[in-house]
């Protein structure tokens, strides 16, 4: 039936019972064991929503199963950790899972069983809400499927970045990477420091298209979350078994809090007082200074930042540091002397590693982009392996915990295909084809090392994307895609089916018109979404090796 082989993520297994159906009505129940109570809300309000059925709270069958014309949610400790059973048959339908994550998976995929209609809003209530008999097993592959948003280029309100926890908890990830400050701006508010959203969380202007663009927007650009907004995304995110990632770039990519507070910055090598936050994008030359200063200031940061994140990880970036500004400056060389460094990968690699030791003191972990490993790596940090996988590889190697997200296979900001008409090309070519070929598990590693890739994520920089529209085009359908590789363990990359994928796809795009994303369609983008004289980034031809 169609509900049932049109899955995204595919499910491990799925088993067809007979051609009766278990319908839907005004009587129909929805019930759960003790602990699943908010799994049990979030399905009876996401179906009263779409189906206008009141699905009231209804009494346990047997043992705990469903009774006659219900669905129930209830407690299987034989499945793993966030995997699920969904047994649909006699007129019944019963999620069993190991814990509260299984749980909401499994409603999930209930959800899609039902058709792309009941990724609406009431909008459309047809007469006849049915189940095919069967049953489904399924778990994920990873424990980290992850989708990093970067809010600081283009700030992304609240109500935005719920609606994609929404979409992420639709394909089954569950780590939301929330890159938070950059050179062109700071989104979180910080009270012992008021100017990062005073002053560092407004640019002047702001680029239109890829550095290459002439254009500008010649008026302010920027916002930031309250404290209480991310209170709220985290939340929130947590109802949908979502862990939320923060990330505070240091010691690079820190232009905008050196605009706010010039004693970050590099004060004997230029004038910071003369410094705004940036307008264009690319690596900007003013890094933070590496003295006490800076560490205090930081650690400052970092502790509302533990207050308002309960995540096991803060992430540091640590990427792209320019040290030109190191090299020249006394203070700088004169720490990398008194403290024994090797020059100034040691002093970033010292800078890390400080906020190594400071994290796990107080119960955390350190995670950063592949560059920490310059320098060495931090004894207890895990890496984002961006650059291709050869940082990861090194990682793993060490016993480095590691999430890879490659820029040649999952950065959703490259365009998709070769065509004049896509909108604000940049970097290489990436197809929702070549983005469900991606393999995370690099062959290179044994299978002890491997053990250390927690997972993976895709990235949405969104230098180019100034709002939902673009960030929906970039992000979809390639997301969809990126879900089956993160949570499905069906075959090997070579030995994935993209034509059935395909075919599979075929439904999933309504039930993405359902949600209101505005994909790039299969043919190409539509008049609306095309951007005719706005720049982007010349192709760059073949990917580094990854």
């Amino acid at each position: 039936m169609t509900s049932l082989t049109h899955l995204i993520p595919a499910a491990q297994s799925v088993t067809t019972r007979g051609d009766e159906t278990f319908v839907l009505d005004e009587d129909t129940t929805l019930t759960a064991s003790p602990g699943l109570g908010g799994e049990e809300r979030w399905l009876r309000m996401t179906l009263q929503a779409a189906t206008g059925l009141p699905l009231r709270e209804g009494v346990p069958g047997p043992r705990g199963g469903a009774a006659d014309n219900s669905i129930g949610l209830h407690h299987d400790p034989s499945l793993p950790s966030e995997g699920y059973r969904i047994t649909i048959r006699d007129n019944r339908t019963l999620i069993g899972s190991a814990d509260t994550a299984g749980a909401f998976w499994g409603a999930q995929t209930l959800r899609q069983l039902l058709g792309p209609d009941a990724h609406r809003r009431a909008l459309l209530r047809p007469t006849r809400w049915e189940l095919p008999e069967a049953e489904i097993r399924d778990r994920p592959r990873f424990r980290w499927r992850g989708l990093l948003l970067d809010v600081a280029r283009h700030f992304m309100p609240k109500d935005g970045v719920l609606r994609y926890l929404d979409l992420m908890a639709a394909h089954k990830l569950n780590v939301l990477h929330l890159h938070l400050t950059d050179d062109q701006g700071w989104r979180v508010e910080i009270k012992r420091h008021p100017k990062l959203t005073g002053i560092a969380s407004w640019r002047p202007r702001t680029k239109r298209g890829h550095r290459a663009s002439p254009l500008w927007v010649e008026t302010p650009h920027g916002g930031y979350y309250t404290q209480d907004d991310i209170r709220e995304i985290v939340a929130y995110a947590a109802d949908r078994h979502i862990t939320v990632v923060p990330e505070i770039d240091v010691p690079g990519h820190s232009q905008a809090a050196i605009a706010a507070y010039p004693e970050l910055g590099n004060t004997d090598v230029i004038d910071t007082t003369a410094l705004t936050v940036w307008d264009t994008w690319g690596i900007s030359p003013n890094v933070l200074a590496p003295g006490d200063t800076t560490l205090r200031f930081y650690e400052g940061v970092f502790e509302e930042i533990l207050d308002l994140f309960p995540s096991e990880f803060i992430h540091v970036g640590g990427d792209e540091c320019a040290k030109d500004q190191w090299r020249r400056s006394p203070s700088a060389q004169a720490r990398i002397k008194d403290l024994g460094l090797a020059g100034e990968d040691g002093l970033q690699s010292w800078f890390i590693g400080h906020f190594d030791r400071w994290l796990s003191a107080r119960g955390r972990r350190l995670i950063g982009w592949d560059e920490i490993l310059e320098g060495g790596p931090a004894p207890g940090a895990a890496v984002s392996s961006w650059r291709g996988r050869a940082g990861g590889i090194a990682a793993a190697r060490a016993g480095h915990d590691v999430v890879m997200c490659p820029e040649q296979q999952v950065y959703l900001d490259h365009r998709q295909a070769e065509g004049d008409d896509e909108p604000v090309p940049i970097g290489y070519v990436r197809t929702l084809e070549d983005v469900y070929r991606f393999e995370p598990v690099p062959p290179e590693l044994t299978a002890e090392q491997a053990r250390h890739v927690l997972g993976t994520q895709a990235n949405v920089w969104t230098e180019a994307m100034e709002d939902q529209a673009r960030v929906d085009y970039q992000t979809f359908p390639r997301l969809a895609a990126f879900a089956e590789v993160a949570w499905s363990a069906l075959a090997a990359p070579g030995e994935r089916d993209f034509v059935d994928f395909e075919r599979r796809m075929t439904v999933h795009y309504a039930r993405l018109d359902a949600l209101g994303v505005g994909y790039r369609p299969p043919d190409g983008p539509k008049p609306w979404q095309k951007r005719p004289g706005v720049l982007g980034r010349p192709l760059d031809g073949p990917p580094p090796p990854g």
